[in-house]
């Protein structure tokens, strides 16, 4: 059933996401969306990613394991500024995520997903992982 519906699903997300951000188009909020995935994404080990990518939507799944350099070494968590303008840099001339991009991804992903089980696993990642996703 999951599969079923996937399309429908990620329809209603990144209109959240829109919504939220104040974006003007879904191609702005899809955009955001994959920055801030993979900003997240950067700083996991693949073992802890797939824990994350469960919890997740089919196409939110799909967006973050697309393109990924298992090669590239992983980052720590930092302050929210910080991964926030790894974010804006991300595809920068077609990136126009405001200073709020990860809470609003955030707040769009909990309103999505089943949130116990999303704060189950993030209490499971490492030092950070929930902090990145505080709304």
């Amino acid at each position: 059933m999951e599969y079923r519906q996937a399309s429908a699903d990620f329809d209603r997300f990144i209109l959240d996401v829109r919504d939220i951000a104040g974006l003007q188009t879904t191609n702005q909020a899809y955009t955001m969306v994959q920055a801030v995935l993979y900003t997240f994404r950067r700083r996991l080990e693949i073992s802890d990613a797939l824990l994350f990518a469960n919890v997740l939507p089919p196409v939110l799944r799909a967006i973050f394991v697309a393109d990924w350099d298992l090669e590239e070494p992983t980052v720590p968590f930092s302050g929210r500024l910080t991964m926030t303008r790894e974010v804006q840099a991300f595809r920068g001339d077609h990136n126009v995520s405001p200073d709020t991009a990860i809470a609003d991804v955030a707040t769009a992903l909990r309103r999505n997903v089943d949130e116990m089980m999303l704060n189950r696993v993030l209490a499971r990642l490492p030092a950070g992982a929930v902090d990145f996703w505080r709304a």
